[in-house]
């Protein structure tokens, strides 16, 4: 896995030169919360789809 500076520059490298710093921020965003789902995903921190379906049913 790539570290998050290269991941980041990588990302940043590929925009339009015309993208704003919302975009950014928003690609920044994303990239966050797909690496923190990987962690959790790979330390076993995940529900199953049934799981999800329940506790939204109970708010």
């Amino acid at each position: 896995m790539e570290s998050l500076k290269q991941e980041v520059m990588n990302a940043i490298s590929k925009m339009p030169e015309t993208e704003d710093i919302d975009d950014i921020m928003y690609r920044l965003y994303v990239i966050d919360k797909v690496r923190k789902g990987k962690e959790a995903f790979q330390q076993g921190k995940v529900i199953s789809a049934e799981e999800l379906r329940e506790e939204i049913k109970s708010w």
